[in-house]
């Protein structure tokens, strides 16, 4: 066990170091280049192609075997929004300081433009199997680079991922939050939860995106009503919490003991990582689940990508440093949940302790039933379809270990083998740029705007 630690440790500082920090900003500066900076500069054109389009019927209709456009950003949505938008941003200003808040918008902003250009290629490169799509960065690294070794590497860590990350620390999450919460016992939790799960993911993608569609926004409506009203308790300090946010993303002084730059390298370091860690872009699993949508545009899916980031977090992590830095909870030496906690309970008292624990067990639970999705797509690209029903119930299974476990070593392995999913996805995405293009982008908003 001693060595599976240092081995993980080793390989850990590696995939979520420097260079790798560097390679995924440097994809998503790359491609906002590319697209001149469509992401900002098109703001009003991808805004209007997505979330303003959930009111027409014709944008939301779909196939048996397929989900809409809104059904996918939802069940991608489900996939990354989870408890890295409580306890990541809480991680991140405990531990680089208000500044990380600013080089986490940097990597979002950036991120938009990487998970554009992963959702293009995903439809450009899927397939259709027993009537339904499939797509992501196994089929367009396998069909765009032709290199079938890595396709099945990528596959083969997503579905070991999706049983860890996916699984077994998103059901530690919530049996904490039901005991903290509730004093529900975790036995209890496991079981319940394993039933509910294994019920949802045997109805296939269209049941996962039927639930992620409702989940997503009715989770998001509670957790920003409950951190806005945080924030207006505290309207005054709200300038000052955005002063901070600036001028310590670039504070180059040094810590007591130690050296020139230490603040904005912590900064720096922690607000990219847990920025990645919460939006996802990058690690290939957003397209795995937009390249289902039925959708022959795979510029407007790509819209769609946006979209789940900014959501993601330019607003609900925002929101939550903002609820963080009010409350001035990062000087109380506090961490993770208790600093979230902390910034809810001197507001609203128990009542935000418990309203802590419903938006962990909602986050986590959404991501729980969006990862079972990811890993099955990833046994079905590697096996041709078999064991899936197998799979399904492995996963229920693992869901009630993962409640009743002590998991630090599988939080640990999980968070390396999410950083390992990055490397053969980047490099597809930057090798496959010539398939993401200004032209076909501007001929599709072109032949959209005719209503073709």
């Amino acid at each position: 066990m001693e060595l599976l630690q240092n081995v993980n440790a080793k390989v850990n500082s590696i995939v979520w170091g420097p260079y790798m920090l560097l390679f995924l900003l440097g994809t998503g500066i790359f491609y906002t280049v590319k697209l001149r900076g469509f992401q900002l500069f098109g703001i009003k054109t991808w805004w209007s192609r997505t979330i303003m389009t959930v009111f027409r019927k014709d944008k939301n209709k779909a196939s048996k075997e397929s989900i809409t456009p809104l059904q996918a950003v939802s069940t991608a949505l489900a996939g990354s929004v989870g408890t890295g938008n409580i306890v990541g941003v809480a991680n991140a200003i405990a531990l680089g300081g208000a500044g990380a808040v600013f080089w986490m918008w940097l990597a979002a902003f950036f991120g938009m433009a990487t998970v554009f250009a992963e959702n293009v290629l995903g439809i450009k490169y899927r397939i259709r199997k027993n009537g339904s799509y499939c797509g992501g960065p196994m089929y367009y690294i396998e069909k765009g680079l032709g290199c079938k070794w890595l396709a099945v590497c990528f596959a083969l860590i997503c579905t070991l991922a999706s049983l860890g990350m996916g699984n077994m620390t998103q059901s530690n999450s919530v049996a904490g939050a039901l005991k903290e919460g509730f004093g529900v016992p975790a036995g209890i939790s496991g079981a319940v939860l394993s039933v509910l799960v294994g019920a949802i993911i045997f109805g296939g993608i269209g049941r996962i995106a039927k639930i992620t569609e409702k989940l997503v926004p009715a989770m998001t409506a509670v957790f920003i009503a409950g951190i806005m009203t945080v924030i207006f308790m505290h309207l005054r300090s709200v300038p000052e919490a955005f002063c901070r946010i600036i001028t310590e993303a670039f504070d180059i002084r040094a810590v007591s003991g130690g050296f020139m730059g230490y603040g904005m390298a912590a900064a720096i370091k922690y607000g990219i990582s847990r920025g990645v860690f919460s939006n996802e872009a990058g690690l290939g699993t957003s397209p795995i689940v937009h390249s289902s949508a039925e959708t022959d545009d795979p510029y407007e899916q790509g819209m769609w990508g946006i979209f789940q980031v900014f959501t993601d977090t330019i607003v609900l992590c925002t929101l939550m440093a903002l609820c963080v830095l009010v409350t001035d909870g990062d000087s109380k030496g506090l961490d993770g949940i208790e600093l979230c906690s902390y910034a809810f309970e001197s507001v609203t008292g128990d009542i935000g302790r418990l309203f802590m624990s419903v938006s962990i067990i909602l986050f986590a639970f959404g991501t729980l039933v969006s990862w079972s999705y990811y890993g099955e797509k990833s046994l079905e690209y590697l096996t041709g379809g078999r064991y899936i029903r197998a799979y399904r119930i492995i996963y229920a299974g693992v869901t009630y270990i993962g409640c009743v476990m002590s998991l630090s070593l599988v939080w640990d392995i999980s968070d390396t083998l999410n950083g390992l999913m990055a490397v053969p996805n980047l490099a597809a995405l930057i090798l496959l740029s010539g398939k993401v293009n200004l032209k076909e982008l501007r001929t599709s908003l072109k032949l959209r705007s005719k209503g073709v």
